[in-house]
């Protein structure tokens, strides 16, 4: 489903002046993907991405194309591990923070 304009406006808007919103928002990302939730992960991906640098710098920023870095967080994009991993972790040293996953048991 296409965002409107104003939707995405609106994230940019609050994501330029919240940083306790683009971090919620990264971490939400990084949720769904550990959830194996690949499709959701991505597109919450793209909104950080867009909300905050774009993928314009980020593409200079790692030394990718912007165009490929789009299509590796699209819909249908399958992004390899190596560059998803590097787009996480550039993210997270951009915003100054870093995010761990932890170990929990649950019942079987």
């Amino acid at each position: 489903m296409a965002l409107t304009r104003s939707f995405k406006e609106t994230v940019k808007a609050r994501a330029e002046r919240d940083p306790d919103f683009r971090i919620a928002l990264l971490r939400e990302a990084l949720d769904a993907l550990l959830s194996a939730d690949l499709d959701i992960g991505k597109a919450l991906l793209r909104d950080y991405v867009n909300a905050t640098l774009g993928f314009e710098k980020l593409a200079i920023e790692l030394e990718k194309s912007p165009k490929s870095l789009m299509r590796m967080l699209s819909d249908q994009g399958n992004p390899r591990a190596e560059n998803l991993f590097a787009v996480i972790a550039h993210l997270q040293a951009a915003e100054g923070v870093t995010f761990s996953a932890t170990l929990s048991s649950s019942p079987k």
